[in-house]
């Protein structure tokens, strides 16, 4: 255990059997007091006068603003108390607020950046327990043993030397710097997303762009923190324009494809498509890949190449609405003129069609078995699907019939048997 350390807790010993202990404690009772005070003020606040999009956002920053108001205060009272008494108790506990703090910051920063999920929480508990541990060796002593011991661990690493605490100390730059660099790119990509004058295809596009210039940013930065020569990259960069090249030539054109779905504006999140025998509303727009949701709730998934090279049926690219038909056929025995009413009132009697274009019934032509007619109409969701109001619309037309003795015909066949001999 090192001198300091140990120092720290000969005093809180000490400590025990004076008054220097109840003012330590009447210190952290005013510290972690006005803490609560002002993060139950903030949650009232929150549940009263807070919009719900800002609820959580403001709700993590709760969650870290109580350790760093007790740090302050706890702060505050050991500079106070420092003059004229031992402190050894606060100073223990600035370190455990300290700790908490970063662990509540790291938690709040994880849930902001990335979506959750499970790995999120796994790694949420790993943060923990890897500050709570560093805490728990500092106390103890054991840490500066523990760098000491990885500074022994040395090794060449080109013309230069290293250890292995360097290494480590490299590989925590990096991931703090990407760390910072993904919270500022969020903070980007949700301003650019709530700029509603720019369209739904602009505003990920950008966001997209946003987040690989801040990663790149973040990587070359980090990189050369820690001393690594970044113009190395330009041979890695050569090799790897091969390698898109001849090897993922794929991958690179459903990345560029991607960008040209997004700019050139011929689909977008909402549309209506159908590509490849999928029909379905486009949920998502990826750089490499669309996400379809047809219409039974699965969700398709086709690369971005697929929709640039074939043809797409985007059902709601200039309007939303769409066209439905439904084909009928009656005998030619009907009042066509009847038929072509009870179509069109059929129509406009469903709560789903749109009265403006008003449905239309058409002849299409004299049949084999009876006369071919549809009822054409527009609607103006047609990411719900056509199945149910066709049964609905059918369903009415039949009753509309059998009420006025229009017949639907079947087909029927006359058989004439030849050479056959009577008996």
């Amino acid at each position: 255990m090192n001198s300091e350390i140990q120092q720290i807790w000969q005093e809180v010993l000490s400590d025990l059997g004076s008054q220097h202990i109840l003012w330590q404690l009447v210190v952290l009772m005013a510290a972690f007091g006005m803490a609560w005070l002002m993060n139950d003020i903030l949650r009232v606040y929150v549940m009263r006068y807070a919009r719900e999009s800002t609820k959580l956002a403001i709700g993590g920053i709760n969650r870290v603003m109580f350790p760093l108001t007790a740090l302050l205060g706890v702060g505050l009272g050991k500079w106070l108390l420092a003059g004229w008494q031992h402190t050894a108790m606060l100073q223990i506990v600035i370190k455990l607020m300290l700790a908490l703090a970063l662990i509540r910051l790291s938690v709040y920063a994880l849930r902001y950046i990335f979506d959750p999920s499970g790995w999120l929480k796994a790694f949420e508990r790993v943060i923990a327990w890897a500050i709570w541990l560093v805490l728990a060796l500092h106390f103890t002593g054991d840490l500066s043993r523990i760098v000491k011991t990885l500074e022994e661990v040395q090794f060449n690493i080109g013309k230069g030397e290293a250890n292995l605490w360097m290494v480590l100390q490299g590989i925590f730059t990096i991931i703090i710097t990407l760390f910072f660099t993904l919270w500022l790119s969020r903070l980007a990509e949700n301003k650019l997303m709530r700029a509603q004058q720019l369209s739904v295809n602009i505003r990920v596009a950008m966001v997209k762009l946003v987040r690989i210039f801040f990663i790149t940013i973040g990587v070359l930065f980090s990189l050369s923190i820690v001393g690594f020569d970044i113009t190395l990259f330009s041979v890695f960069g050569g090799a790897l324009g091969v390698g898109l090249g001849f090897g993922l030539q794929k991958i690179a054109s459903n990345y560029v494809s991607g960008f040209i779905l997004l700019l050139d504006k011929s689909m977008q999140i909402g549309d209506v498509i159908t590509t490849e025998n999928h029909y379905g509303v486009i949920s998502e727009l990826r750089s490499r890949y669309t996400v379809l949701r047809k219409l039974d709730g699965t969700q398709v998934i086709i690369p971005n190449e697929t929709l640039i090279t074939n043809v797409v049926i985007n059902h709601s690219h200039s309007e939303k609405k769409a066209r439905v038909e439904l084909p009928i056929q009656v005998s030619y025995k009907s009042d066509l003129q009847l038929v072509m009413q009870l179509l069109k009132g059929a129509g406009l009697n469903h709560p789903r069609v749109l009265k403006e274009p008003e449905p239309s019934a058409n002849i299409i032509q004299f049949g084999e078995s009876g006369i071919d007619m549809n009822l054409v109409i527009w609607i103006p969701d047609p990411e719900e699907g056509s199945a149910v109001l066709k049964t609905e619309l059918y369903l009415a037309i039949w009753n509309l019939f059998k009420d006025q003795g229009i017949e639907i015909p079947f087909p029927q066949r006359e058989i004439k048997l030849l050479g056959t001999v009577a008996s």
